[in-house]
């Protein structure tokens, strides 16, 4: 009676899973999940069209699961199913911010083998790809296609810079009453100042059950991690295959431009890059709808 009634409560899991993926959601209004992994309580969002491969969504500095921009990610979800999470410490994540890359590419690995898959496909964005390197570097099948956005290899130019370059934006932000993002990920003229208001009031969408804020601890250590990266002697990356997809802005301040074309030539099978003019790191989310008619098509084809 006990195996039944364990069999029977498993197979309501699952439906209950399976349902909840099948509601209509947008980005704004998918609840917060759990799991557990690494002695971690990982915080993420999944919805989207079911398929055997989910696209996984590896965010920026000091960024909660509400600094995913709901145009990208809901469009991505009609065509795949996209999860985004919490890294350790972060927002509704459970744990201690480490210091290291490679760490929290061990915990993403444990995430995602902890929902059960082994492979996926990894749209990753500024430290999301720092991470996303040393996740190939552990576990190389995990990952099958990958998006590059406004990131660059390690020991890549100007990559350990960016410490300072953070703290003089956010005290900036905090003088102008600004996010810091308005100034860090974009170029500070009319255009670049209007993607920026568009993009911060797009992140501001979602009104109920958001995630927690992140804590001023979190964003130094990072920032210590990302100096420690940067400084590091770069990786072997020509042993990787997979399909790749590199895009940023052409005055990227954060991660210099110019690493966007050095990590495609370290990667064999990359595409060829894509510059999107008159922006800078967060070009991605200025050109959404750009960068989506070369996304979809690759993460589909």
């Amino acid at each position: 009676m006990k195996k039944i009634f364990i069999l029977l409560m498993l197979i309501n899991l699952v439906m209950l899973k399976a349902n909840a993926q099948n509601v209509n959601y947008t980005y704004t209004t998918v609840p917060t999940q759990f799991v557990e992994a690494n002695e971690i309580k990982f915080a993420y969002r999944s919805y989207g069209k079911q398929g055997d491969i989910p696209v996984i969504y590896f965010n920026h500095l000091a960024a909660n699961l509400d600094n995913c921009d709901p145009r990208i990610m809901d469009s991505i979800a009609s065509n795949r199913h996209i999860i985004s999470f919490d890294y350790r410490g972060v927002g509704a994540t459970t744990g201690k911010q480490g210091t290291s890359i490679p760490d929290m590419a061990k915990d993403a690995i444990a995430f995602i083998h902890a929902l059960g898959y082994k492979q996926v496909d990894i749209m990753a964005f500024s430290m999301g790809g720092f991470i996303t390197q040393e996740l190939l570097l552990i576990e190389p099948t995990l990952a099958r296609k990958i998006i590059l956005a406004g990131t660059g290899p390690r020991g890549g130019t100007g990559v350990s810079d960016v410490v300072s370059l953070t703290y003089k934006d956010i005290f900036k932000g905090i003088f102008t009453f600004r996010d810091p993002k308005f100034y860090l990920f974009f170029a500070q003229n009319k255009v670049g100042k209007e993607a920026a208001s568009d993009f911060l009031k797009r992140l501001k969408e979602r009104t109920e059950n958001r995630d927690k804020k992140v804590k001023l601890s979190v964003l130094g250590k990072q920032l210590k991690a990302i100096k420690i990266w940067g400084n590091d002697k770069p990786a072997d990356l020509s042993v990787f295959k997979h399909p790749v997809l590199v895009v940023n802005g052409d005055v990227d301040r954060m991660v210099p431009t110019t690493n966007s074309y050095d990590l495609a030539k370290r990667l064999p099978n990359a595409e060829p890059v894509i510059i999107y003019p008159n922006s800078g790191h967060g070009g991605v989310f200025q050109f959404h709808e750009e960068f989506l008619k070369k996304a979809i098509p690759f993460l589909t084809k």
